[in-house]
């Protein structure tokens, strides 16, 4: 399968500018960087994707096994990364696409640059001193509210994970987003996300690396972005002034000025 078409990959931006990957998280798809990728495209070769099972990628690209974990994601980026055959590649990541981006970054560190990490959680569910900000209970809970009723779990869900109770806007277009996703896929996809533990891939990452955290996350609370930015060697952490678990629509103005100031300027490289 022509792996363009699989990922509805598209690119913009000069054929030799520094490459800008960006990745959506659960339930949505690139649409969800239409406020901070163009910003790039003057001066970067921006590349936007949906994964497999969300927005305009090939459904029929979808099978249970492969998207089994959130290897099979990363595998999939590191085929797009092939396929354009791109390299210094600065990943910009939100959600659990952060982890993806980190397992695609430790599979093939040659392709890699820089990860940026929007929101990123290792781990939902706590387990001893971690503190991923879900109990066992929440997450089963979470998952079988989904697995009931999908479309009455995003309309609950979707305004409490967007935050922002002042711009409801921001709410129902996370809603809407939610249920454009195949149910079926978005159950899947839902616990192999909220089940996922990939703190032990965070010390293995030798890219130089920006968390990018917002101030209230009720998906991934700040403890959790400090404990992703102690457990990456090197990294550099930003806390926005901002609220809610997507920056990118929220606050794309702050999210795009903390990406630009952590890339180097042009003819320079990333220590």
């Amino acid at each position: 399968m022509d792996v363009r078409s699989r990922n509805n990959v598209t690119v913009s931006g000069p054929a030799d500018g520094r490459p800008l990957v960006f990745a959506h998280g659960f339930g949505c798809d690139q649409n969800m960087w239409r406020m901070v990728a163009p910003a790039f495209a003057e001066d970067h070769r921006v590349v936007l994707f949906d994964h497999v099972g969300a927005g305009n990628a090939d459904p029929s690209a979808w099978r249970p096994e492969r998207y089994s974990s959130l290897a099979g994601y990363a595998a999939d980026v590191l085929e797009i990364l092939d396929e354009l055959d791109l390299r210094d590649v600065v990943f910009v990541g939100h959600s659990v696409s952060a982890m993806i981006g980190v397992l695609a970054a430790n599979s093939d560190p040659a392709r890699f640059g820089a990860l940026v990490l929007v929101g990123p959680s290792p781990r939902y569910v706590d387990d001893g001193d971690y503190r991923g900000g879900f109990s066992d209970v929440d997450i089963e809970d979470l998952l079988d509210s989904l697995d009931s009723n999908y479309l009455g779990w995003s309309a609950t869900m979707a305004p409490a994970i967007m935050g922002n109770p002042d711009r409801p806007e921001l709410g129902q277009e996370l809603t809407e987003s939610f249920c454009r996703t195949d149910p079926d896929i978005a159950r899947h996809f839902a616990r192999v996300t909220f089940l996922s533990d990939n703190r032990d891939d965070l010390p293995r990452v030798s890219v130089p690396t920006l968390v990018l955290q917002c101030r209230e996350d009720v998906i991934a609370a700040r403890a959790v972005g400090e404990y992703v930015h102690r457990n990456i060697p090197g990294s550099e952490l930003v806390v926005l002034d901002a609220t809610g678990h997507c920056p990118n629509l929220s606050a794309p103005e702050e999210t795009t000025a903390a990406i630009r100031a952590f890339l180097p300027g042009p003819g320079s490289s990333l220590p």
